[in-house]
């Protein structure tokens, strides 16, 4: 590149330089807004259910509003050898199968022999043990505006999720369970093709002595955590009702339709907090004006009478008036331009170093 300020000079290597920093904003979601703010649980105005029945998404505003920002999306599914998979009157069948076959090519992808892996609790996708296995899961994919470049890797106090989970299902907030991620920035798995990613634990109110114990995983890069669905049963803390009838996760995920299931799932999430990270690229450049330099300007109102304006006699020192600086490519296109706050003045007395950063 080169710089112009009314005339043009090369950059060498020791004129720029690069730089990396990475942003954090804090994000907390309460349950109020995921439930109960808007409308009437479950008919919330700012929660929109599609025909496809697939997925269920969240706004932080009536999702018919140009106001409305997307936040979350939800969803549920099972693996083809589930349990539940094979029971009778099942609800929408194929599509828990396909949004669990979706959501596993995305996260753990296939092993050596083209079959799709599934997730664990152990964050090892091809682990043999039968209780690591998640065939049945929740999944709540957080939407880009709030994660940003990933979800910030950070232990204990970084992404933690608070769910009721007392039996009855008026009551939920009598027993909670925090998710959270413990291990947070080191160590992480990296054997995914969406990115990073680290174990939850959950721990909590009338948990029992084997607290923290693992209970899904977060895909930082992917903005993504996937809950096994057990943690509304006993293998946690209590078998839960999840909807008004009284049924369980299991029976809600057999007879109830994908948009049910999220709606309980929203009943129970109480906060959820995390911090987003946008990484922010620089390049910097070192516009050198030195004494003998830019010292007359290109622009036509400098010269009078083929006189400069800006010496009363001869013998005056040549001045100039730095306002521009533009970055050119080597072909002399344009590429960037950048505006001092106010006139510089250049003489052979003085010299200027400009600092010029592009950040992208």
């Amino acid at each position: 590149m080169a710089t112009q300020i009314g005339s043009f000079k090369s950059l060498t290597d020791n004129d720029r330089t690069s730089s990396k920093v990475k942003l954090h904003e804090a994000i907390p979601l309460t349950g109020t807004i995921i439930s109960g703010t808007y409308g009437v649980f479950p008919d919330d105005t700012n929660v929109k259910n599609y025909s496809h029945g697939m997925f269920q998404s969240v706004y932080d505003y009536p999702y018919l509003s140009s106001s409305a920002n997307h936040i979350i999306d939800l969803t549920v599914g099972w693996a083809t050898d589930s349990g539940l998979s094979g029971s009778a009157n099942v609800t929408q069948r194929n599509a828990k199968n396909d949004m669990y076959n979706e959501m596993w090519q995305l996260l753990p992808g296939y092993n050596v022999s083209g079959t799709i892996q599934k997730l664990d609790v152990s964050g090892a996708f091809g682990s043999s043990t039968a209780i690591d296995k998640m065939n049945e899961v929740c999944v709540f994919n957080f939407a880009r505006l709030l994660t940003k470049d990933e979800i910030q890797k950070q232990a204990n106090d970084g992404f933690t999720m608070t769910l009721g989970v007392n039996s009855t299902f008026a009551s939920p907030w009598t027993k909670t369970l925090t998710i959270y991620d413990k291990n947070g920035n080191t160590p992480y798995y990296t054997n995914s093709p969406s990115g990073e990613y680290n174990l939850l634990y959950a721990t909590g109110s009338g948990f029992g002595a084997d607290a923290p114990r693992p209970c899904g995983l977060l895909f930082y890069q992917a903005g993504i955590a996937v809950l096994t669905s057990s943690v509304f049963t006993s293998e946690y803390v209590e078998n839960c009702e999840m909807n008004a009838a009284a049924d369980t996760i299991a029976e809600l995920f057999v007879t109830g339709a994908i948009s049910a299931s999220c709606d309980s799932l929203r009943h129970r999430v109480q906060n959820i907090s995390f911090n987003n990270t946008t990484e922010l690229n620089s390049s910097i450049y070192f516009c050198r004006a030195n004494h003998g330099e830019f010292n007359y300007s290109s622009n036509p109102t400098y010269l009078s009478s083929s006189q400069i304006r800006v010496k009363n006699v001869s013998t005056d020192n040549p001045v100039s008036y730095i306002t521009t600086v533009g970055l050119y490519s080597e072909d002399n296109a344009l590429l960037a331009v950048a505006k001092v706050s106010e006139p510089l003045k250049k003489d052979p007395g003085q010299e200027y170093t400009l600092r010029v950063r592009l950040d992208y």
